[in-house]
Protein backbone atom coordinates (compact mmCIF):
# COMPACT_ATOMS: atom_id res chain seq x y z
CA UNK A 1 0.00 0.00 0.00
CA UNK A 2 1.46 3.82 -0.28
CA UNK A 3 2.16 5.42 2.45
CA UNK A 4 0.50 8.74 2.38
CA UNK A 5 1.93 11.89 4.83
CA UNK A 6 -0.06 14.83 5.95
CA UNK A 7 0.60 18.23 3.57
CA UNK A 8 2.79 20.48 5.78
CA UNK A 9 0.23 23.17 6.03
CA UNK A 10 -1.80 20.55 8.46
CA UNK A 11 1.06 19.20 10.43
CA UNK A 12 1.18 22.11 13.05
CA UNK A 13 -2.70 21.89 14.00
CA UNK A 14 -2.49 18.54 13.99
CA UNK A 15 0.58 18.42 16.30
CA UNK A 16 -1.20 21.25 18.64
CA UNK A 17 -4.27 18.82 18.76
CA UNK A 18 -2.34 15.52 19.76
CA UNK A 19 -0.23 18.10 21.99
CA UNK A 20 -3.92 19.13 24.03
CA UNK A 21 -5.58 15.64 24.23
CA UNK A 22 -2.14 14.36 25.82
CA UNK A 23 -2.85 16.57 29.03
CA UNK A 24 -6.56 15.23 29.27
CA UNK A 25 -5.92 12.22 32.36
CA UNK A 26 -7.19 9.05 31.12
CA UNK A 27 -9.20 7.09 33.52
CA UNK A 28 -10.50 3.52 33.11
CA UNK A 29 -11.51 0.49 34.83
CA UNK A 30 -8.99 -2.71 33.65
CA UNK A 31 -10.88 -4.53 30.45
CA UNK A 32 -13.98 -1.56 31.15
CA UNK A 33 -14.39 0.82 28.36
CA UNK A 34 -14.69 4.41 29.39
CA UNK A 35 -18.05 5.56 29.75
CA UNK A 36 -19.42 9.12 27.91
CA UNK A 37 -20.79 11.69 30.29
CA UNK A 38 -24.07 12.67 29.54
CA UNK A 39 -26.28 15.60 29.57
CA UNK A 40 -29.14 15.34 31.89
CA UNK A 41 -32.55 15.07 30.18
CA UNK A 42 -35.05 17.52 30.96
CA UNK A 43 -37.70 15.80 32.90
CA UNK A 44 -40.44 18.61 31.83
CA UNK A 45 -39.48 18.05 28.18
CA UNK A 46 -42.97 17.25 25.91
CA UNK A 47 -43.44 13.82 24.69
CA UNK A 48 -45.14 12.62 22.25
CA UNK A 49 -47.88 9.72 22.34
CA UNK A 50 -50.30 7.41 20.57
CA UNK A 51 -52.81 5.36 22.02
CA UNK A 52 -55.79 3.38 20.51
CA UNK A 53 -59.24 3.68 21.81
CA UNK A 54 -62.17 2.56 20.74
CA UNK A 55 -60.38 1.33 17.49
CA UNK A 56 -58.73 4.54 16.70
CA UNK A 57 -55.60 6.17 17.58
CA UNK A 58 -55.42 8.96 19.54
CA UNK A 59 -52.51 11.30 19.70
CA UNK A 60 -51.21 13.30 23.49
CA UNK A 61 -48.89 15.29 24.10
CA UNK A 62 -47.41 14.45 27.69
CA UNK A 63 -45.06 15.97 30.41
CA UNK A 64 -44.33 16.33 33.83
CA UNK A 65 -43.78 14.17 36.62
CA UNK A 66 -46.63 11.29 36.09
CA UNK A 67 -47.13 11.36 40.20
CA UNK A 68 -47.88 15.02 40.05
CA UNK A 69 -51.27 16.28 39.83
CA UNK A 70 -52.85 15.92 36.23
CA UNK A 71 -54.03 18.58 34.09
CA UNK A 72 -56.02 18.03 30.87
CA UNK A 73 -55.85 20.48 27.92
CA UNK A 74 -58.75 20.22 26.45
CA UNK A 75 -58.21 22.38 22.69
CA UNK A 76 -60.04 24.31 20.65
CA UNK A 77 -61.74 24.53 17.01
CA UNK A 78 -59.86 25.04 14.81
CA UNK A 79 -56.63 23.98 16.34
CA UNK A 80 -55.06 20.85 18.28
CA UNK A 81 -53.05 20.24 21.17
CA UNK A 82 -50.32 21.88 19.06
CA UNK A 83 -52.35 25.33 20.50
CA UNK A 84 -50.85 24.19 23.86
CA UNK A 85 -47.05 24.26 23.07
CA UNK A 86 -46.11 26.92 24.65
CA UNK A 87 -48.68 26.69 27.65
CA UNK A 88 -46.95 22.79 28.76
CA UNK A 89 -43.37 23.47 29.43
CA UNK A 90 -44.88 26.62 31.98
CA UNK A 91 -47.04 23.69 34.04
CA UNK A 92 -44.88 20.35 33.41
CA UNK A 93 -42.83 21.75 37.14
CA UNK A 94 -46.02 21.25 38.93
CA UNK A 95 -48.11 18.51 36.72
CA UNK A 96 -48.49 15.52 34.81
CA UNK A 97 -49.54 17.54 31.82
CA UNK A 98 -51.80 15.73 29.41
CA UNK A 99 -52.98 17.06 25.67
CA UNK A 100 -54.68 15.05 23.69
CA UNK A 101 -55.94 15.67 19.62
CA UNK A 102 -60.02 14.88 18.88
CA UNK A 103 -60.82 12.51 16.25
CA UNK A 104 -60.73 14.17 13.18
CA UNK A 105 -57.73 16.61 14.28
CA UNK A 106 -54.25 17.31 14.58
CA UNK A 107 -52.34 13.88 14.62
CA UNK A 108 -55.12 11.63 15.90
CA UNK A 109 -56.89 9.43 13.17
CA UNK A 110 -59.77 11.49 10.97
CA UNK A 111 -61.70 8.70 9.69
CA UNK A 112 -64.47 10.01 6.69
CA UNK A 113 -67.80 11.23 7.68
CA UNK A 114 -68.81 8.47 6.43
CA UNK A 115 -67.50 6.16 8.65
CA UNK A 116 -67.09 8.00 11.85
CA UNK A 117 -69.98 9.27 13.86
CA UNK A 118 -68.53 12.85 14.58
CA UNK A 119 -71.01 14.66 17.41
CA UNK A 120 -69.82 15.67 21.24
CA UNK A 121 -70.50 12.61 22.55
CA UNK A 122 -68.30 10.73 20.17
CA UNK A 123 -65.47 12.88 20.34
CA UNK A 124 -65.72 12.70 24.56
CA UNK A 125 -66.31 9.09 24.43
CA UNK A 126 -62.73 8.78 22.79
CA UNK A 127 -61.34 11.42 24.98
CA UNK A 128 -62.88 9.53 28.17
CA UNK A 129 -61.53 6.34 26.89
CA UNK A 130 -57.63 7.76 26.59
CA UNK A 131 -58.53 8.93 30.18
CA UNK A 132 -59.15 4.84 30.98
CA UNK A 133 -55.78 4.22 28.96
CA UNK A 134 -53.61 6.05 30.73
CA UNK A 135 -55.85 4.82 34.34
CA UNK A 136 -56.33 8.61 35.56
CA UNK A 137 -58.07 9.10 38.49
CA UNK A 138 -58.08 12.79 39.21
CA UNK A 139 -57.57 15.53 37.38
CA UNK A 140 -58.06 19.04 36.26
CA UNK A 141 -60.11 20.61 33.16
CA UNK A 142 -58.74 22.73 31.07
CA UNK A 143 -61.16 23.96 28.40
CA UNK A 144 -61.03 26.36 25.55
CA UNK A 145 -63.47 26.62 23.02
CA UNK A 146 -64.73 23.06 21.39
CA UNK A 147 -62.67 21.76 24.79
CA UNK A 148 -65.78 23.38 27.21
CA UNK A 149 -68.62 20.67 25.52
CA UNK A 150 -66.21 17.71 26.13
CA UNK A 151 -64.97 18.85 29.34
CA UNK A 152 -68.38 19.24 30.81
CA UNK A 153 -69.38 16.49 29.31
CA UNK A 154 -66.53 14.02 30.97
CA UNK A 155 -67.66 16.30 34.48
CA UNK A 156 -71.52 14.80 34.13
CA UNK A 157 -70.04 11.32 33.15
CA UNK A 158 -67.44 11.16 36.20
CA UNK A 159 -67.73 14.41 38.65
CA UNK A 160 -66.05 12.70 41.24
CA UNK A 161 -62.29 12.62 39.73
CA UNK A 162 -62.74 16.31 38.24
CA UNK A 163 -60.76 18.73 40.37
CA UNK A 164 -61.16 21.62 38.57
CA UNK A 165 -62.11 24.01 35.71
CA UNK A 166 -59.52 26.06 34.10
CA UNK A 167 -62.10 27.79 31.57
CA UNK A 168 -60.17 30.07 28.97
CA UNK A 169 -63.14 31.01 26.21
CA UNK A 170 -64.82 28.03 26.23
CA UNK A 171 -69.19 28.93 26.58
CA UNK A 172 -71.66 27.57 28.35
CA UNK A 173 -74.33 30.06 28.56
CA UNK A 174 -76.49 31.69 25.66
CA UNK A 175 -75.26 35.40 27.11
CA UNK A 176 -71.39 34.04 25.96
CA UNK A 177 -72.67 33.59 22.26
CA UNK A 178 -70.89 36.27 19.46
CA UNK A 179 -72.62 37.29 16.25
CA UNK A 180 -70.12 34.70 14.44
CA UNK A 181 -71.77 31.76 16.25
CA UNK A 182 -75.33 33.32 15.78
CA UNK A 183 -74.63 33.63 12.07
CA UNK A 184 -72.80 30.99 10.57
CA UNK A 185 -73.01 28.28 13.36
CA UNK A 186 -76.50 27.93 15.10
CA UNK A 187 -78.58 28.15 11.69
CA UNK A 188 -76.37 24.95 10.57
CA UNK A 189 -78.04 23.05 14.08
CA UNK A 190 -81.33 24.57 13.36
CA UNK A 191 -82.39 23.34 9.42
CA UNK A 192 -79.21 21.67 7.81
CA UNK A 193 -78.84 22.90 4.04
CA UNK A 194 -76.71 23.87 0.88
CA UNK A 195 -77.44 27.37 2.53
CA UNK A 196 -77.18 26.81 5.78
CA UNK A 197 -73.79 24.60 5.13
CA UNK A 198 -72.54 27.61 2.42
CA UNK A 199 -72.74 29.76 5.47
CA UNK A 200 -70.99 27.48 7.81
CA UNK A 201 -68.06 26.98 5.75
CA UNK A 202 -67.02 30.14 6.45
CA UNK A 203 -65.68 28.98 9.48
CA UNK A 204 -63.08 26.72 7.85
CA UNK A 205 -61.33 29.05 5.36
CA UNK A 206 -58.20 30.27 5.75
CA UNK A 207 -59.66 34.12 6.65
CA UNK A 208 -61.91 32.79 9.49
CA UNK A 209 -58.56 30.86 11.31
CA UNK A 210 -56.53 33.86 10.98
CA UNK A 211 -59.67 35.56 12.27
CA UNK A 212 -59.75 33.73 15.33
CA UNK A 213 -56.34 33.99 16.15
CA UNK A 214 -55.41 37.35 15.09
CA UNK A 215 -58.75 39.03 16.08
CA UNK A 216 -58.08 40.98 19.70
CA UNK A 217 -54.89 40.38 20.05
CA UNK A 218 -52.85 43.25 22.23
CA UNK A 219 -50.08 42.83 19.73
CA UNK A 220 -51.31 40.81 16.40
CA UNK A 221 -47.53 41.01 15.45
CA UNK A 222 -46.77 38.46 18.72
CA UNK A 223 -48.85 35.69 17.32
CA UNK A 224 -47.08 33.28 15.58
CA UNK A 225 -48.77 32.69 11.96
CA UNK A 226 -47.57 28.89 12.72
CA UNK A 227 -51.12 28.82 14.06
CA UNK A 228 -53.46 29.45 11.18
CA UNK A 229 -50.99 27.88 9.37
CA UNK A 230 -51.09 24.25 11.04
CA UNK A 231 -54.65 24.28 11.72
CA UNK A 232 -55.40 25.37 8.18
CA UNK A 233 -53.49 22.48 6.46
CA UNK A 234 -55.40 20.45 8.21
CA UNK A 235 -59.17 21.58 8.05
CA UNK A 236 -57.76 20.95 4.38
CA UNK A 237 -57.40 17.79 4.00
CA UNK A 238 -59.35 15.93 1.51
CA UNK A 239 -63.02 15.40 3.41
CA UNK A 240 -62.37 17.16 6.27
CA UNK A 241 -65.05 19.75 5.45
CA UNK A 242 -67.57 17.04 5.70
CA UNK A 243 -66.27 16.63 9.50
CA UNK A 244 -66.85 19.83 10.53
CA UNK A 245 -70.14 20.55 9.09
CA UNK A 246 -71.28 17.65 11.43
CA UNK A 247 -69.60 19.00 14.07
CA UNK A 248 -71.30 22.15 13.55
CA UNK A 249 -74.90 20.59 12.87
CA UNK A 250 -74.44 18.77 16.27
CA UNK A 251 -72.97 21.97 17.71
CA UNK A 252 -77.39 22.24 18.84
CA UNK A 253 -76.77 19.24 21.60
CA UNK A 254 -74.19 21.71 23.46
CA UNK A 255 -76.78 24.28 23.70
CA UNK A 256 -79.50 21.92 24.73
CA UNK A 257 -77.10 20.51 27.76
CA UNK A 258 -76.41 23.90 29.03
CA UNK A 259 -79.25 23.84 31.85
CA UNK A 260 -77.81 20.00 32.81
CA UNK A 261 -74.46 21.47 32.93
CA UNK A 262 -75.61 24.67 35.46
CA UNK A 263 -77.45 22.20 37.52
CA UNK A 264 -74.13 19.94 37.76
CA UNK A 265 -71.67 22.80 38.27
CA UNK A 266 -74.26 23.91 41.55
CA UNK A 267 -74.61 20.52 42.80
CA UNK A 268 -70.72 20.20 42.92
CA UNK A 269 -69.22 23.21 42.94
CA UNK A 270 -65.76 22.80 41.03
CA UNK A 271 -62.71 24.94 41.90
CA UNK A 272 -63.06 27.34 38.98
CA UNK A 273 -60.27 29.71 37.30
CA UNK A 274 -61.87 31.65 34.69
CA UNK A 275 -59.35 33.03 31.85
CA UNK A 276 -61.04 34.91 29.52
CA UNK A 277 -59.68 36.93 26.43
CA UNK A 278 -62.20 40.03 26.71
CA UNK A 279 -62.01 40.60 23.04
CA UNK A 280 -63.14 37.26 21.80
CA UNK A 281 -65.84 38.48 19.53
CA UNK A 282 -66.61 34.47 19.38
CA UNK A 283 -67.81 34.03 22.94
CA UNK A 284 -67.89 36.93 24.12
CA UNK A 285 -67.00 38.48 27.63
CA UNK A 286 -70.86 38.30 29.18
CA UNK A 287 -70.29 33.86 28.73
CA UNK A 288 -67.43 34.46 31.05
CA UNK A 289 -69.56 36.66 33.97
CA UNK A 290 -72.74 33.87 33.46
CA UNK A 291 -70.55 31.30 35.29
CA UNK A 292 -70.00 33.34 38.23
CA UNK A 293 -74.27 32.33 38.77
CA UNK A 294 -73.55 28.81 38.94
CA UNK A 295 -70.22 28.94 40.75
CA UNK A 296 -70.08 32.06 42.90
CA UNK A 297 -66.50 30.80 44.20
CA UNK A 298 -64.93 30.94 40.70
CA UNK A 299 -61.85 33.41 39.99
CA UNK A 300 -62.44 35.41 36.88
CA UNK A 301 -59.07 36.86 35.06
CA UNK A 302 -59.42 39.72 31.93
CA UNK A 303 -56.93 38.71 29.58
CA UNK A 304 -56.03 41.61 27.25
CA UNK A 305 -57.13 39.44 23.99
CA UNK A 306 -59.13 37.39 22.14
CA UNK A 307 -60.42 33.87 21.34
CA UNK A 308 -56.97 32.43 21.40
CA UNK A 309 -54.55 34.15 23.98
CA UNK A 310 -51.95 31.37 24.65
CA UNK A 311 -49.17 33.30 22.44
CA UNK A 312 -49.46 36.39 24.16
CA UNK A 313 -50.20 35.18 27.65
CA UNK A 314 -48.73 31.60 28.46
CA UNK A 315 -46.65 32.57 30.77
CA UNK A 316 -48.97 34.77 32.86
CA UNK A 317 -51.79 31.50 32.80
CA UNK A 318 -49.29 29.28 33.73
CA UNK A 319 -48.84 31.34 36.99
CA UNK A 320 -52.53 31.40 37.33
CA UNK A 321 -53.37 28.06 36.97
CA UNK A 322 -50.58 27.52 39.23
CA UNK A 323 -51.62 29.51 42.19
CA UNK A 324 -54.65 27.72 41.67
CA UNK A 325 -54.49 24.01 41.60
CA UNK A 326 -50.68 23.51 42.08
CA UNK A 327 -50.40 20.93 45.21
CA UNK A 328 -54.35 19.77 45.57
Amino acid sequence: MPSYSLRPALRPLTLAIAASLACIPFVASAGQPEKAATMPQNAHATTYHYASVNGRKIFYREAGDPKAPVILLLHGFPSSSQMYRDLIPELADKFHVIAPDYVGFGQSDAPPATDFDYSFDNLTAHVAGLIDHLGLKSYVLYMQDYGGPVGFRIFAQRPDQVKGFVIQNANAYLDGVGEPVKQALLPIGQHRDAASEATARGLISLESTKFQYSYGAKNPEAINPDNWAIDQSLLDRPGNDAIQLDLFEDYRSNVASYDKWHALFRKYQPKTLILWGKNDPIFIAPGAEAYKRDLPGARLVWLDAGHFVLDENALAIGKEIKASFAGR
